[in-house]
C-alpha cells in the first residue's frame, strides 16, 4: 500500500487537484460543488478501477479474473464512495489551499484505504461462463 500511495495515488492526487483548481479556480460554493461532481464522476471511478486492477494483478490474477472482480466489486465500492467522499471533498475543496489539498485528501484516504483493502482482499470473483 505504501508503494501504491507513493507511485500511483500521491502523484495522481497532485495532478488532479492542480487540474481542478485551474478548471475552477474559485473556492465558492458553486465551484466546490462542480469539483466534487467532477471528482465523483471521473477521478473516483478511474482510481478505483486502477486500484482493483493493480491489486489483483499483483496477486497473480489474469485479465478475465480482474474483469470478474471489477464486475462484482466496482459498483458497491463506488456506491460506498458516494457516501464517504463528498463530505471529504467539500472540506478539502472549500477550506484547504490547493498546495495542501493532496495532503488532506491523503488523510481522508487512510480510512478509505482500509475499506478498499478489505474489498480487494475478497476471494476471487467467479468468472462469467
Amino acid at each position: 500500500m505504501a508503494g501504491y500511495g507513493l507511485v500511483v495515488l500521491g502523484p495522481s492526487l497532485h495532478f488532479w487537484f492542480n487540474f481542478v483548481s485551474k478548471l475552477f479556480p474559485r473556492r465558492d460554493l458553486f465551484s466546490t460543488l462542480k469539483k466534487m461532481v467532477l471528482g465523483q464522476a471521473v477521478y473516483g471511478p478511474f482510481m478505483t478501477v486502477v486500484f482493483f486492477s493493480l491489486n489483483a494483478a499483483l496477486q497473480g490474477e489474469n485479465s478475465r479474473e480482474i474483469g470478474a472482480r471489477l464486475k462484482r466489486d466496482l459498483l458497491p465500492t463506488m456506491l460506498n464512495g458516494v457516501m464517504y467522499w463528498p463530505v471529504c471533498d467539500f472540506i478539502t475543496f472549500r477550506f484547504i489551499p490547493v498546495h495542501l489539498q493532496p495532503l488532506v485528501s491523503n488523510s481522508f484516504s487512510y480510512v478509505w484505504t482500509i475499506y478498499m483493502t478489505y474489498m480487494a482482499g475478497l476471494d476471487k470473483a467467479e468468472e462469467a461462463s
